[in-house]
C-alpha cells in the first residue's frame, strides 16, 4: 500500500517550542523503514516546516492510508486534519498512533479516524496495512484501539529495523535542537525506572522499562552522517555499566561525535567519573529536570532527591564544561517570592538555559485526579495543555500575574548582558542570533496571554 506519514503543525494557541527547536521525526522515519519490509511505501510529510496545505499532497500523492502522530497538544489538529482527507476521498484510511493515544486513545475518537493505535506502534501499523491490502477487516487487531477493547499488553523489546533517516532529507538541513546544528535522534531505552508524580512517560510503557543492546546502538550510529546527535531516551543515565561501555564502545569504533542527552541530577552528583568520561567520548550537553530549588517541592514531586544534590550535579556539569538545560516547574501554589527564590537560585549556579512548565497535572498521572476540580483550561482545548500553558487556577496569584512572573523570570535568566555575552562566546553570533528571534516568538505568545488574548 501507499501511505503518506504526517507530521502535524501545531495549532496558532500551542506556546510554540519549535520556536527553538525543530527535531526530525523520529517515529515516522521507524514508521517508514519497517512498513518497508513488508512492501508497503511510505512519503513523510513535516507539516511544521512545509508551507502548504494538507490537501495539496493528498492530491499530489494519492495515498491509499494516511498515519498522522503527534502529542496531546495535536489532538484538534490531527481530527482536523482527518476530516480534511475524507471530505477529499472518503475511501483514504487514516490511522492515528502516538504516544498520546497510546495512554489516552478515547480522545481520538472521530467518524473520521479509522484506526487508533494504542500499543506497539511499529507492529501494529504493519499488521493493519498487510489486512487492508488483503482487503480484510483490520478493527479486531488486539492494538487497535476499540472502546470496548479490553487493554493490550506493551512489547519489552525492540526488533526493528533502523529509522529510514534518507525520508526526509529534504528537510534534514532545517532540524536543530537549540545550538545543536543538523541534530539526528536516536533512541536506545523505553520508559523510566522511576516514578515522578507529574511524569507521563512511565504510562506510555505500562512502567516497564528496558533497553536496546549496546551493539545494535552503535551500528545505527554508523548508518548516521550528522555529527550532532540528540538521545532521546526519557533518561539515558540510568545504568553506570551501561554507560561506561557505551563509551568504551565509541571510541573502539572511532565514532566521533557530541551527544545531547536526558539526566538525573542525582545520578549525576553521584557518578562524576561517568560524566567525565563521557565528556571525552563526545558528551555536550544533559537536559537535566532539577523542577524547583525547594525540597519539600521535590519529594511532593516523588524526585527521590534534595536541592544540595542538584547543586552538585550542576556545578559537575560546569567542572566538565558540559552545558546543562535545566527544567523547572513552576508550582500553582507559588507567590511572587517563589519565583524571584527560583531566580536567585539559578543564578547561583550559573545555568544559563532553563525550560520554565506551570505544574501540567496530565491525564494518566499521579497528579491528575488531585487538581482536575481546579482546571481553568478545558480537557477538549488540547491545544494549551503544551506544558506551556497555566491549566490549573493558581491558589495565589492571578492568572496574568502568574504569565508575568513566568515571562520576568525567563528574562531575568537569560536575557541580559551576562548571559548574551555567554552564548556568543561559546555558541557564536549567527547561532545567538537565531536562538534569540526563536525566544522572541515565544514571548510574543506569552505576552498575548499576559493581556489576556
Amino acid at each position: 500500500m501507499n501511505i503518506l506519514l504526517i507530521r502535524p503543525k501545531p495549532h496558532k494557541d500551542t506556546i510554540g517550542l519549535q520556536n527553538l527547536m525543530i527535531c526530525e521525526p523520529l517515529e515516522l522515519e521507524y514508521i517508514a523503514s519497517n512498513i518497508r519490509t513488508h512492501g508497503h511505501k511510505s512519503i513523510i510529510i513535516d507539516m511544521i516546516l512545509e508551507k502548504r496545505e494538507l490537501t495539496y499532497f493528498i492530491k499530489k500523492y494519492h495515498p491509499q492510508a494516511v498515519g498522522i502522530t503527534g502529542y496531546i497538544a495535536h489532538v484538534n489538529v490531527i481530527k482536523k486534519y482527518a476530516e480534511e482527507i475524507k471530505a477529499y476521498d472518503p475511501a483514504i484510511q487514516v490511522l492515528v498512533g502516538g504516544v498520546h493515544a497510546e495512554v489516552n486513545p478515547e480522545d481520538f475518537e472521530s467518524e473520521h479516524i479509522d484506526y487508533i493505535i494504542r500499543a506497539n506502534g511499529l507492529k501494529t501499523i504493519t499488521e493493519i496495512l498487510d489486512r487492508l491490502e488483503q482487503k480484510k477487516p483490520a478493527e479486531d487487531l488486539p492494538c487497535v484501539y476499540s472502546r470496548y477493547g479490553s487493554k493490550p499488553l506493551k512489547e519489552t523489546r525492540f526488533p526493528y529495523a533502523f529509522p529510514d533517516r534518507r525520508k526526509v532529507d529534504r528537510y534534514r538541513s532545517k532540524y536543530y535542537y537549540m545550538f545543536h546544528r543538523n541534530c539526528s535522534l536516536i533512541k536506545t531505552s523505553f520508559g523510566c525506572p522511576y516514578q515522578c508524580a507529574f511524569c507521563f512517560c512511565r504510562q506510555i510503557t505500562d512502567g516497564n522499562y528496558f533497553t536496546r543492546d549496546l551493539e545494535d546502538i552503535i551500528a545505527e550510529l554508523k548508518t548516521i552522517k550528522e555529527t550532532e546527535i540528540y538521545i532521546v531516551d526519557d533518561d539515558f543515565l540510568v545504568n553506570k555499566t551501561r554507560i561506561l561501555k557505551f563509551c568504551q564502545l565509541l571510541k573502539q569504533n572511532h565514532i566521533k561525535k557530541r551527544y545531547l542527552i536526558y539526566g538525573r541530577a542525582d545520578f549525576i552528583a553521584e557518578n562524576e567519573d561517568v560524566i567525565r568520561t563521557f565528556k571525552k567520548a563526545g558528551l555536550r550537553a544533559v537536559i537535566v529536570g532539577l523542577e524547583s530549588c525547594d525540597s519539600k517541592e521535590l519529594n511532593d514531586y516523588h524526585k527521590m532527591t534534595q536541592v544540595a544534590v542538584n547543586e552538585k550535579a550542576v556545578g559537575i556539569l560546569k567542572k566538565y564544561d558540559v552545558e546543562c538545560y535545566g527544567t523547572f516547574i513552576t508550582g500553582i501554589d507559588w507567590k511572587k517570592e517563589d519565583f524571584k527564590a527560583l531566580e536567585r537560585w539559578i543564578k547561583k549556579l550559573g545555568i544559563v538555559f532553563v525550560n520554565l512548565q506551570p505544574l501540567t497535572p496530565l491525564r494518566g498521572t499521579e497528579l491528575y485526579e488531585r487538581y482536575r476540580k481546579d482546571f481553568i483550561i478545558r480537557e477538549d482545548e488540547y491545544e494549551k495543555w503544551d506544558l506551556a500553558h497555566l491549566v490549573v487556577k493558581p491558589t495565589y496569584l492571578s492568572v496574568r500575574k502568574y504569565y508575568f512572573y513566568t515571562m520576568m523570570l525567563y528574562y531575568q535568566i537569560m536575557v541580559n548582558p551576562k548571559s548574551a555575552l555567554y552564548m556568543i562566546k561559546k555558541y557564536g553570533m549567527k547561532d545567538t542570533l537565531k536562538l534569540s528571534f526563536g525566544a522572541f516568538k515565544v514571548n510574543i505568545q506569552y505576552l498575548q496571554k499576559l493581556i489576556g488574548r
